[in-house]
């Protein structure tokens, strides 16, 4: 693409051309965006799983209803055409001469009428009688069955179609009784009557089906909207939360979604508690940097020596080191996370002591450790690491030689998540309890004429806030020092 402006034009005359492609050049592919295919809500997801297994269940219900309908059918043309065979079997009879006698009147009129789709049949020796209905119609009544033998088959292919045919063998004798003669009986019918009836059937069946299916659906799709109602009305609370319209969902769900709605609530107080605090240590940091930067405005404006002046900087800069590096240890301090992992307490307190050690090496201190494998801590890591190390050197800081950490699982069986009790004794001198609220504020040492800054204790109580717990102080009943007893909610 190329730029080009008209001679003594304005900025508002600037015209864009695309540069011509060179001949015989490709043209550039046109870049196009990718469709990001959308997931399938979950409405989506159940109606068709619910669709797809009520389709195979109607379905293979229809069918074997189908079968169960054929064979039922089936099972009643054969026992029609055997009633047949009997009432020409009762009503028949062989004169002396070896004649057949066959009834005046057959068991149904259409075995008169041709083209009826109903035949009869006898077969025999030297005897041949098809009714009048099987005029012109070759049948398979050749078949000759041995006396009381029966035979059910079908459909049989003729120049009529299938038919269905029922034989059954007999042995008449005649004169005076020394002889006899064989004959089949053979009754059939065409397979329209039999298919007719399936169609009938079959339309109304399927009809149902489907018309069941949908009411089914239809059904479904209710009962799926109503057992997805509390979820929508999570999503509703979540985007007035969203929107500072409510301050944590309201609850009132059903038991499953309890626990869900607990660690939402959890997991907004706890993000809610984390940009506040952060916001405020912002405001705090530069609240604190006003004074010493006003200070050193003020020494560089009024003009004095370098010596003088440098001293003046440099206490200035040290007083916003100490700022700084307060207002960043509150800032490290994670707090209460609702998907934090569990930390062991051994390690981390291993790793505190060793270094300890090595700073209060003149004082020899027996650090003991009382930690239960099951005891842990969930959270951050560095807010583990504050914890521990402020507490262990206040203690190895007031102690004469012995200090002792104990650290247990609290809280009640079947939590989410185990909470911890963590004490850290010495046997130094102790603080008296009226002493015991100033020590804890921010600033304040336990003597002036020890080092420090004072805040340790300060973030100590920070950390145990920001997860929910509580710090006690009180005087070791072993040991005769202080103890610091924190107890941090389970989960």
């Amino acid at each position: 693409m190329g730029l080009r402006a008209e001679p003594g034009s304005g900025a508002s005359d600037l015209r864009v051309e695309r540069d011509a492609p060179a001949e015989g050049a490709a043209p550039a592919p046109r870049p196009h965006a990718r469709r990001v295919r959308q997931p399938v809500s979950l409405q989506t997801r159940s109606l068709a799983a619910a669709s797809i297994a009520l389709a195979a269940f109607l379905g293979l219900s229809g069918f074997a209803l189908d079968q169960a309908f054929y064979e039922s059918s089936l099972q009643q043309l054969r026992d029609r055409l055997q009633g047949y065979v009997w009432s020409y079997l009762s009503g028949s009879d062989v004169t002396v001469s070896g004649r057949l006698v066959l009834p005046e009147f057959p068991p149904d009129q259409r075995f008169d009428r041709p083209q009826s789709g109903l035949y009869a049949g006898v077969a025999g020796k030297g005897i041949n009688w098809e009714s009048p209905s099987a005029l012109g119609r070759k049948l398979p009544f050749d078949v000759q069955l041995e006396p009381n033998q029966t035979r059910f088959v079908g459909p049989v292919e003729t120049n009529i179609g299938g038919v269905y045919v029922f034989s059954q063998g007999v042995d008449y004798a005649y004169g005076d009784g020394s002889k006899s003669v064989r004959l089949t009986f053979h009754i059939a019918e065409h397979e329209s009557a039999l298919e007719r009836q399936m169609q009938v059937f079959r339309r109304t069946l399927w009809t149902w089906v489907v018309v069941l299916g949908l009411l089914l659906l239809a059904v479904q799709l209710g009962v799926l909207r109503w057992s997805l109602t509390p979820l929508r009305r999570v999503e509703r609370d979540l985007g007035r939360v969203e929107r500072g319209e409510i301050e944590a969902l309201p609850g009132h769900y059903p038991r499953e979604l309890e626990g869900l709605a607990g660690t939402l609530n959890g997991f907004i107080e706890s993000e809610r508690w984390q940009r506040t605090r952060y916001r405020n240590t912002l405001g705090d940091l530069a609240h604190s940097l006003k004074t010493p930067l006003a200070v050193l405005r003020n020494q560089l404006e009024s003009g004095e020596d370098g010596e003088r002046l440098r001293a003046a900087v440099d206490e200035q800069v040290t007083r916003m080191d100490q700022i700084v590096a307060y207002q960043l240890s509150r800032a490290a301090t994670s707090g209460h996370s609702t998907f934090a992992a569990a930390l062991e307490i051994g390690p981390a307190a291993e790793e505190i002591v060793r270094s300890l050690e090595k700073v209060y090496a003149d004082k020899n201190v027996l650090c003991e450790f009382e930690v239960d494998p099951a005891a842990a801590f969930h959270g951050e890591r560095g807010d583990l690491m504050e914890l521990l190390g402020n507490l262990l050197e206040n203690a190895f800081k007031w102690c004469g030689h012995r200090v002792v950490l104990t650290a247990r699982r609290a809280g009640p069986i079947g939590a989410r998540r185990a909470g911890l009790e963590l004490q850290v004794e010495d046997d130094g001198p102790g603080i008296a309890p009226e002493n015991v609220e100033r020590v804890l504020q921010r600033g304040v040492r336990g003597d002036e004429r020890v080092e420090g800054h004072g805040i340790g204790l300060a973030i100590v109580q920070d950390i145990v806030k920001a997860h929910r717990g509580e710090l006690v102080v009180d005087r070791s009943p072993e040991l005769g020092g202080a103890r610091f007893t924190v107890v941090l909610a389970a989960g």
